[in-house]
């Protein structure tokens, strides 16, 4: 519907000018929106207020000159009308939205696919917490939002690559093999001190135990270097294989899990080093190398090799970021917390170092989740935040429940995840009010088999019923289902499919209040019944998308 409006205001503006009606030949981008009030039409167009430059023109004017002479098919619209300092505003017929239903019917699960990728290599980093610890509820909105992003991005034509990125290497897994190795100690009753920098959650305990099942008091005999190196191996490798089922449980899957250390084993983080020397893009200053980044638009410039030889985390970064680029990925999507906000300029300075633009880079920020219960906050454990592990929360509300919560803000917003909420059979919980659509229309069809309802041949007569302004607005609802998808991977917001997802259920639950499905009038019931199941479809792929199941039954 947009794109016939778009070329009835082109093929008007030029009859118009060729009347000598407008001045410029000159016409801007047509960008056509659905307004927010019935009475102003279904579609509306700014042109003329964006044309008045060009035209030496009263907005206005213009708006008349263009409807003048636009020739509206009658079978698409009732009617035309200019508004205010000159917006058109656009009535159609009801009739003009019933092929929507046949076009989903005909694709069915493949309804809003496109072709906007064209193909295009992306990878997707998503999650990559350090093997350090269990999975937070923060990671949950991390994954959820890095893998939807994923899935809509390879719906909309993209050839989509999804990878963790292993930091398994540096002060952090070191942190790591020290506070198991003095746990360990403890054991066998070695008195030692706890640093607070150390990891402080029961986990540690329940690794040193298991190192200590596996390897008795062999440990105590090694140097305390060479013993933390060995706790450190194996705590992560047993973190890393947590996290790993954790994620599998949530219905995250991975093309590739990508290790930080076979960056320095494999000599990519020397050779990054040696490119930006070769390229002069390195500096040395009290006996350490300086990266130029403030030349890219950082606030300043940054360290890669410590005066004392040691390589930053900066370092592996940059090796890892122009490894992505080295596999031939044309896009790359880093989804972080919040918290590294400050990151994203030298990220993006090192892009643009290496040759690329700095616009093949996208970062997406995730906010906080707080996690209540009946509105309150859930007390934090002593035991390092246990309670609020991801597989705590998954286990409590379900994998549904979770996926779809985390997308119900934008991720950029702090999110309030309430557990009491998540499990309800309510309307309140938006993931059940979603699925209750799915499963009422599934109740439905099922009634219509039983009343011996079957498929109607007459599509085109049943179809033609649907004229309730209900109805209208849900194949509305229906009919922007493609350009959703398509702006979620423009603009790189999944949550835009949620959000989407419950209009659409709202309107389903105001159409199915006021009217019967199932009604007296054969030919009006077979309408209907198209109307409600292509509902259900559109439902059906959403949440697919969403990784979020479609239930039959509730």
């Amino acid at each position: 519907m947009k794109q016939y409006i778009q070329q009835l205001i082109i093929d008007a503006h030029g009859k118009a000018h060729e009347a000598g009606d407008l001045a410029s030949p000159e016409i801007p981008k047509v960008e056509i929106e659905a307004p927010k009030f019935d009475n102003q039409g279904d579609f509306s167009c700014n042109i003329a207020m964006v044309s008045a430059s060009a035209q030496k023109k009263a907005p206005r004017k213009i708006a008349e000159a263009l409807v003048k002479h636009m020739v509206p098919s009658k079978e698409m619209l009732r009617k035309i009308e200019i508004a205010g300092p000159g917006f058109i505003n656009f009535f159609t017929e009801p009739s003009a939205w019933h092929p929507v239903l046949k076009e989903i019917h005909e694709k069915g699960e493949q309804f809003g696919k496109s072709s906007l990728g064209q193909g295009k290599k992306v990878q997707v980093e998503f999650v990559s917490a350090n093997p350090t610890g269990p999975l937070h509820v923060g990671h949950g909105r991390c994954a959820a939002v890095g893998d939807v992003l994923a899935s809509v991005l390879s719906f909309c034509g993209y050839e989509v690559h999804r990878e963790y990125y292993i930091n398994d290497s540096g002060r952090q897994i070191k942190t790591l093999g020290r506070s198991v190795f003095l746990r360990y100690m403890e054991i066998f009753g070695i008195e030692t001190e706890f640093p607070k920098d150390c990891y402080q959650g029961d986990y540690i305990r329940d690794l040193a135990r298991e190192i200590q099942e596996i390897k008795g008091n062999d440990l105590l005999e090694f140097k305390e270097e060479d013993a933390v190196y060995e706790c450190a191996r194996f705590a992560a490798k047993q973190i890393l294989r947590d996290i790993e089922k954790d994620l599998m449980g949530f219905g995250i899957t991975y093309d590739r899990w990508f290790s930080e250390q076979v960056l320095y084993d494999e000599g990519k983080v020397d050779a990054a080093i040696a490119d930006y020397e070769a390229r002069n893009q390195l500096y040395l200053h009290d006996g350490a190398k300086w990266f130029r980044s403030s030349a890219y638009g950082d606030e300043k410039d940054r360290v890669v090799v410590r005066s004392n030889g040691e390589t930053t985390y900066f370092a592996s970064d940059i090796a890892y970021h122009q490894n992505k680029f080295e596999r031939g990925f044309e896009r790359i999507v880093d989804v972080w917390g919040a918290d590294h906000h400050g990151y994203i300029p030298r990220m993006k300075a090192t892009i643009e170092a290496s040759g690329h633009s700095k616009d093949q880079l996208d970062v997406i920020l995730i906010n906080l989740v707080n996690l209540l219960r009946n509105g309150e906050p859930v007390a934090m454990s002593t035991r390092a935040g246990e309670f609020e592990t991801l597989e705590d929360v998954v286990k409590e509300v379900g994998r549904d429940a979770a996926r779809f919560i985390f997308l119900t803000r934008h991720h950029e917003s702090p999110l309030d995840f309430d557990l009491e909420v998540a499990k309800k059979k309510t309307n309140d919980n938006p993931v059940y009010y979603v699925q209750y659509v799915h499963a009422r229309i599934a109740s439905i069809l099922r009634n219509s088999l039983e009343r011996d309802i079957k498929p109607d041949e007459r599509k085109d007569e049943s179809v033609s019923r649907l004229v309730e302004p209900e109805e209208i607005h849900l194949i509305k609802a229906m009919a922007r289902y493609p350009e959703v998808l398509e702006n979620s991977a423009i603009f790189m917001e999944p949550h835009r499919v949620s959000f989407y997802l419950m209009e659409l259920s709202a309107a389903f639950h105001a159409y199915y209040n006021k009217h019967r499905v199932l009604t007296d009038d054969a030919i009006l019931t077979q309408g209907r019944l198209n109307l409600v199941s292509a509902v259900k479809k559109v439902i059906g792929n959403g949440l697919s998308l969403m990784g979020v199941s479609s239930p039959e039954k509730m």
